[in-house]
């Protein structure tokens, strides 16, 4: 069966009635993938496509705050080409080459699996593809690796584990233990690898009780909520997503797991509405980023949370929000090496340099590409816990975390910088 998915608008109905004159500026063709089917479409892919169809739209139309008013980019339509990364690597690798080569994008803008990041970045650098990653967490892509068409508008997993623990020993000083709940696949060993590891740096005596890791997608988790209740551990942190996330709330608090136990949901921005009568109060919720709840109330902000939720009558969750900062920093990228190019349309490699070590604000704050030789985003990073007013989930106990505390410095790994005891 073949996975390809290709959906376009936004730039075809104008195309198709638009006169000679507009269309000789030629649209710019954006590749977007995402989930859009299996276990991560609805919590991701989907929010995900929302925000890309809200943002072209408004963007085509000129309506996007300042400094982002000129329409599409740089004056150009965009024409959106969207296409599902559900399946293998090898079959995302494959349908990353049809929209290069059959559907001729001018660039790509997508991947929320980590492992689709890495197989895809070394065929985009081959092809010569400006690609923007807009949520993949893995901080491999450019510890590992050093790429010149190949971008991170986000930042990575690494922000979300140093995070939430600096929160942890922010709000519980007194902390003598920790266990984890995480899946027993990259995303859940690194975020419980790296959350270990930061606070056995921050608290030298911690105990850690234990480390659950059940199989990706288990659904029943009674025996790993059993071991947990009998270590009595402080915090437990977990990584968990989508019906895996959904699953631990509905059988644990009812168990009394979460009262028990300081509980740090790392993802848990992407439950927090869907399942806000069985969250307890004191819950410790991350949202990958100053996004959601944690949002900024600037011009950015108000434009994109507004207006998606009136359209999706849903709020936008982080992907959401990664993806609109993800077409945002193109375009600012875009339009600055136009200007440059003396009103020319530019290059992938024009782009590109504009891109490099570029700072821009979205509807989460500011965004700077100073890490990876500037292809990677750095940002700030909070959490909140959550407490129920008038019947409404809320985040009480915010705390936010500079970016340049909870992200390596220029040219260290990850893993390093934390056992370095986060120097700088």
């Amino acid at each position: 069966m073949k996975i390809f998915k290709t959906l376009i608008v936004g730039g075809v109905t104008a195309a198709a009635l638009a006169p000679a004159a507009v269309l000789a500026q030629g649209e710019v063709k954006v590749g977007f993938v995402m989930f859009l089917s299996g276990p991560a479409a609805s919590p991701f892919g989907v929010p995900a496509k929302n925000a890309a169809d809200f943002v072209v739209e408004e963007l085509n139309a000129g309506r996007g705050p300042a400094p982002y008013g000129k329409p599409g980019f740089g004056g150009s339509k965009i024409e959106m080409v969207a296409i599902d990364e559900a399946g293998t690597t090898t079959t995302v690798v494959t349908e990353f080459r049809n929209l290069v080569q059959r559907s001729n994008v001018d660039l790509v803008i997508g991947y929320i699996s980590s492992g689709s990041c890495l197989a895809i970045a070394p065929v985009a650098e081959e092809l010569k593809k400006l690609t923007n990653f807009f949520d993949c967490g893995t901080p491999r892509i450019f510890e590992d690796g050093s790429y010149k068409y190949v971008f991170r508008t986000s930042s990575t997993a690494t922000k979300d584990s140093v995070g939430a623990a600096l929160y942890v020993r922010d709000m519980k000083p007194g902390i003598k233990s920790i266990a984890g709940l995480n899946q027993n696949y990259a995303w859940g060993q690194d975020s419980w690898g790296d959350f270990e590891l930061s606070m056995k740096t921050l608290m030298p005596s911690i105990e850690v009780k234990t480390s659950q890791m059940p199989k990706l997608f288990a659904g029943q988790y009674n025996a790993e909520i059993s071991a947990l209740l009998g270590t009595g551990a402080d915090v437990i942190h977990s990584s968990f997503w989508d019906g895996d996330l959904e699953a631990l709330i509905l059988q644990a608090s009812p168990r009394g797991l979460m009262d028990k136990s300081m509980t740090v949901l790392t993802t848990g921005e992407t439950a927090m509405h869907k399942l806000a009568a069985q969250i307890p109060d004191g819950t410790v919720l991350g949202a990958r980023g100053p996004f959601g709840p944690y949002a900024p109330d600037n011009a950015y902000n108000r434009w994109f949370s507004k207006g998606y939720e009136a359209r999706f009558q849903a709020p936008p969750n982080y992907a959401s929000y990664q993806m609109a900062q993800a077409i945002l920093g193109v375009k600012a990228a875009w339009e600055k090496a136009m200007a440059a190019n003396g009103g020319k349309r530019p290059s992938n490699e024009e782009v590109g340099a504009a891109l490099e070590n570029m700072s821009f604000e979205g509807p989460g704050g500011q965004v700077r590409m100073a890490i990876g030789k500037g292809h990677q985003a750095i940002m700030e990073t909070a959490y909140g816990m959550t407490k129920r007013v008038g019947g409404k989930l809320t985040m009480v106990n915010v705390k936010r975390y500079p970016a340049e505390l909870v992200n390596p410095p220029e040219g260290v790994k990850s893993a390093d910088w934390i056992k370095s005891g986060f120097k700088k």
